[in-house]
């Protein structure tokens, strides 16, 4: 989340125009098809089947003139989110498909989806060429001018004329940006230019699959929010995702100025390994095995060089390298690798201590953190009984094991913006803290409920918990914090979660042809709605915490409840399942010892002020283009920073000088030094995070309040006999 929306504004061409389903890029430019393939048309033969089959699908819709009109709306909004490219004039001519695409995806004569996109492709060169013409001018900054940047809810401009004024007024924006940041004329109109020709490139270089996904998206997400369909590429990126691991060299790439840039190195990878690679080098060429032909990379999508690159463990790939330091002709130098399998480090658990000062009586605490970003599970790994497997509740485990031999006196998990996973995962990882019993309810399309319980004996962890959740964190996270909320197992702290209570399952389009090589791709079909132990859905409401923090982002704004057709709330008969505990009698006192602290935190304040700035600014929708209020506003930003630094180091908190400078440099991710910004994004990482700190001084709030009152540990922990040692 960032702090001051006004500082970070973005221009209409990138923030808001360029569909995230689509920018991608290619070494091709004439790669686009003129017309679907035949597996395209088999393709969406076989999603329709699915999508309407209430065997499969939780809610099928019929694909009728009804539908054909909201498929139609869904592939412009996702083209043209921003209506930054597209006149009404444009959008209406397309109503002659407005009552045709159903029966084209059912025949699978999806052309009317290239054709649309070939319209699109048009207007975007134009509106380009406009923006990089309005470059070659002078700018003023004196007038009253505002730039509305957020156009989710405008109407489609009336014709090229208001586009044109739109893109100048975002022009302007840029440059201002940039002249704030201290650029010269000369660099900012290079730098801009350069932006725009590749905003152009991302769309003139597309390929006819992802135009067709970004199709058949529209078909599927008018069924229900987050059914999918994903090409065969697409499939093997979320497989390798939710799998947590890959075969290859452990590096993430992106592209900046034609080149693929290494951002990343895996810890443990063999690009990390080797010695010979770091943040910043750029890969000129790529070759396979010891002999290969060395294909030239420069200009390619970064997913094309990427598939390059991985390849089974144990092979070898040659890479022809030119260093961060090296100017681009410099002669490469030659590295060669031995593929491996790759854990991807960052979307692991991580486990760190807080240590709670002694305070009103109480001692000094230890409180271990686990942060679990994502319910991966490499499932082939496990079907193959590889017991190295990733596994999200194995690690989870692991750590809980260390924090017992350590006699911490309570853990917090925290799940903030992890978005689910494995379903499986989420009950064996709750199955750490209950001691057998339900975990979610699951019902199918035609009513059948079954339950998902731990069958295990035994708990990883008997002591203290609390579970810390956000607006971010949804579907098996919600699995979690509801069964534990359930149980009353531990505190729930933090924000109501997304509200995400569908499950989905994969399904693979080529299994009933049978093909040897993936040609059709997967659905990421919704087959069940999930329920709490005690029967109640967190879809649309998601998860209340029992100790709230400020609200950051506004349920109108981001989560399921946003989704204009999402399932409503509801619920199923309650399971029968062990309460541990009622934190009720407690909460009280947790939430007046919160606002008393938290009230002389001064991090904790300044997340809180941040928070209400954010939401001032973004209810603007628009921004100044005046210099001087400009130049205030973004005076006053920097003042309040240089202050903040200044009270940490009164009060002896540490602050990386890679953080000290953080003022709007104007620029885009891709167009900052690679090195330095991953070095600012580890030292962030290192930052005291008030949230967390806070969570676990509330967690130590309810030990110490059990521990001296009996009578209220009586109330709160019923089961604490058998289950839980929260009382000293």
């Amino acid at each position: 989340m960032t702090s001051n929306r006004t500082l970070l504004a973005l221009s209409l061409g990138l923030a808001l125009a360029a569909p995230l389903a689509l920018l991608a890029r290619s070494a091709d430019i004439t790669s686009l098809p003129s017309a679907p393939t035949a597996d395209q048309a088999t393709t969406s033969r076989l999603v329709y089947g699915l999508l309407s089959d209430s065997r499969y699908a939780y809610r099928p819709r019929a694909l009728d003139d009804a539908m054909s009109k909201d498929v139609l709306k869904r592939y412009l909004e996702s083209l043209d989110p921003g209506k930054v490219f597209l006149t009404a004039q444009d959008v209406a001519s397309f109503n002659r498909y407005s009552t045709t695409l159903d029966d084209a995806i059912k025949g699978g004569q999806v052309e009317p989806g290239w054709a649309i996109f070939a319209l699109y492709r048009q207007r975007v060169d134009q509106r380009i060429g406009h923006a990089r013409k309005v470059l070659k001018g002078e700018f003023d900054f004196s007038g009253d001018e505002r730039y509305e940047y957020d156009r989710e809810d405008a109407p489609w401009a009336a014709d090229d004329a208001e586009l044109n004024a739109l893109w100048t007024k975002s022009v302007r924006n840029d440059w201002l940006r940039l002249k704030l940041a201290g650029k010269q004329p000369d660099e900012i109109r290079k730098t801009l230019d350069k932006r725009y020709a590749n905003l152009l490139s991302s769309v003139d270089e597309l390929k006819g699959e992802e135009v067709f996904q970004t199709f058949l998206n529209a078909y599927a997400g008018a069924i229900d929010p987050h059914t999918d369909y994903l090409t065969p590429r697409s499939a093997a990126n979320f497989t390798m995702t939710i799998s947590n691991s890959l075969e290859g060299i452990g590096a993430v790439l992106f592209k900046q100025d034609d080149v693929i840039v290494i951002r990343e190195l895996v810890p443990g990878g063999p690009a990390m390994m080797s010695g010979k690679l770091k943040p910043g080098d750029r890969i000129v060429g790529v070759g396979q095995g010891t002999s290969g032909e060395m294909k030239d990379v420069i200009g390619w999508r970064t997913d094309d060089a990427v598939e390059l690159i991985r390849g089974t463990a144990n092979t070898q790939v040659r890479l022809d390298i030119v260093s961060a330091e090296a100017p681009m002709d410099a002669k490469p130098a030659r590295v060669v690798l031995t593929r491996a399998k790759v854990r991807l480090e960052d979307a692991r658990a991580k486990a760190e201590t807080i240590t709670l000062p002694a305070a009103d009586g109480q001692p000094a605490r230890r409180i271990g953190v686990i942060k679990l970003p994502g319910f991966y599970q490499d499932f082939e790994a496990r079907r193959r009984n590889d017991d190295t497997y990733a596994s999200a509740s194995k690690d989870v485990e692991r750590m809980l094991g260390e924090f017992r031999t350590q006699k911490m006196d309570g853990v917090v998990l925290d799940l903030r913006g992890n978005g689910g996973g494995s379903l499986s995962e989420a009950v064996e990882l709750t199955g750490l803290f209950i001691d057998k019993g339900p975990v979610v309810q699951v019902r199918e399309s035609g009513g059948r409920v079954s339950v998902d319980e731990d069958r295990k004996t035994g708990v990883a962890w008997d002591g203290p918990l609390a579970v810390l959740v956000n607006r971010g964190s949804a579907s098996a996270s919600e699995i979690v914090a509801g069964a534990i909320q359930d149980y009353g197992r531990g505190l729930i702290i933090g924000e109501t979660s997304f509200g995400k209570g569908t499950v989905q399952n994969m399904v693979d389009l080529d299994r009933w042809p049978a093909n040897e090589e993936p040609r059709f791709g997967q659905v990421k079909l919704t087959i069940a709605q999930f329920f709490r132990p005690g029967g109640s859905s967190t879809q649309n409401k998601g998860v209340v915490p029992d100790v709230s923090f400020p609200t950051s982002v506004d349920a109108s704004e981001y989560g399921e409840s946003t989704y204009d057709n999402a399932l409503p709330w509801t619920r199923i008969a309650a399971v029968p399942h062990v309460q541990y505990g009622n934190f009720a009698p407690l909460l009280g006192q947790l939430d007046a010892r919160h606002d008393a602290r938290s009230a002389k935190d001064v991090e904790f304040q300044w997340w809180v002020e941040d928070v209400r700035t954010f939401r001032e600014e973004q209810a603007k929708k628009s921004i100044s283009l005046n210099e001087a209020e400009r130049r205030a506003e973004r005076d006053s930003f920097d003042a309040k920073r240089k202050q903040r630094i200044e009270e940490r180091k009164k009060l002896g908190i540490a602050l990386d000088p890679l953080l000290e400078g953080r003022s709007d440099d104007g620029l885009q991710a891709d167009e900052r030094n690679v090195a330095e910004s991953v070095a600012r994004e580890e030292a962030a990482k290192k930052v005291t995070d008030p949230l967390l700190r806070e969570s676990a001084a509330i967690l130590g709030d309810a030990i110490g309040l059990l521990g001296k009152d009996a009578k209220l540990a009586s109330q709160v922990l019923p089961e604490a006999r058998t289950q839980g040692h929260w009382v000293d």
